[in-house]
């Protein structure tokens, strides 16, 4: 992330993509995947709505056990 100046003097952080020789094309395709490399998009859906902290806690541990499940069906031992 970039830090940016805006025209109060104040400083925001956020995604930049240069536009060069108007291929608005390319820039899309760079913003798009810095979007993806900054994991916003999860970031928006997460805070769209107010979940209970223990639903949080609850959907965290469901994660773990799933993925730990996961690991243990995919590693030969």
């Amino acid at each position: 992330m970039e830090k940016i100046v805006n025209k109060y003097g104040g400083s925001m952080s956020g995604i930049v993509v240069n536009v060069r020789d108007n291929n608005v094309d390319k820039a899309l395709r760079i913003f798009k995947k810095k979007i993806k490399d900054s994991n916003l998009m999860m970031q928006i859906k997460d805070r769209g709505q107010f979940e209970k902290p223990s639903a949080v806690k609850r959907k965290k541990k469901l994660k773990a056990i799933a993925r730990n499940k996961y690991i243990k069906a995919h590693t030969k031992e």
